[in-house]
């Protein structure tokens, strides 16, 4: 579970702290029960502030939001292809180096110098 946002804490302990002043103020309320039933909607309607306000946007998710969309054909290859081999063909950011046409270092072991 991602810890939450300094937004989420701000708006949610606002709202915590508002909607129990209103709602004792407007019920007018003695009562340690009624008092109770005011602490607890209050924490309720703060959790529920906290949860819907937008997270911040990761640079991943970003960039897949300005993504351009592309469709393919219903017959195509890539219309068939598995959803995962497109998210891994996405996250490749360069192409390797091309081979040498000599071959030279084929034989040649990583731990020889």
């Amino acid at each position: 579970m991602p810890r939450p946002t300094p937004a989420q804490i701000a708006y949610g302990s606002a709202t915590v702290v508002i909607s129990a002043l209103a709602m004792l103020l407007l019920s007018q309320t003695r009562t340690g029960l009624g008092v109770g039933v005011v602490a607890v909607v209050a924490l309720a309607l703060g959790l529920l502030v906290a949860m819907t306000v937008p997270l911040p946007r990761t640079a991943a998710r970003a960039a897949r939001a300005n993504e351009p969309q592309t469709t393919a054909a219903p017959g195509s290859a890539a219309a068939s292809a598995p959803a995962a081999v497109s998210f891994a063909a996405r996250r490749v950011t360069g192409r390797r180096a091309p081979a040498r046409a000599g071959g030279s270092r084929i034989r040649e072991h990583s731990l020889r110098r």
